[in-house]
């Protein structure tokens, strides 16, 4: 099975995988507001590597379960 037919498996059949991917989603458009301003306050620093660490953390947790299903 191709790496992508299991994601699509995943899509449809994994709650977790669904919600992780649009958490992921989200984040993204959040990190792409953040990169768009020209300077940011030291609130707005901790904020963009919040956001970069918990994509990070979003993106193994999909990684694992991709790893789960091969097996």
């Amino acid at each position: 099975m191709k790496e992508a037919d299991k994601i699509n498996s995943l899509r449809t059949g994994s709650e977790e995988y669904k919600k992780l991917e649009m958490h992921h989603r989200k984040l993204e458009q959040s990190l792409d507001t953040i990169n768009k301003k020209k300077h940011l306050s030291t609130e707005e620093e901790l904020e963009k590597k919040k956001i970069q660490k918990q994509k990070l953390q979003d993106k193994d947790r999909m990684a694992e379960l991709i790893r789960e299903y091969k097996n």
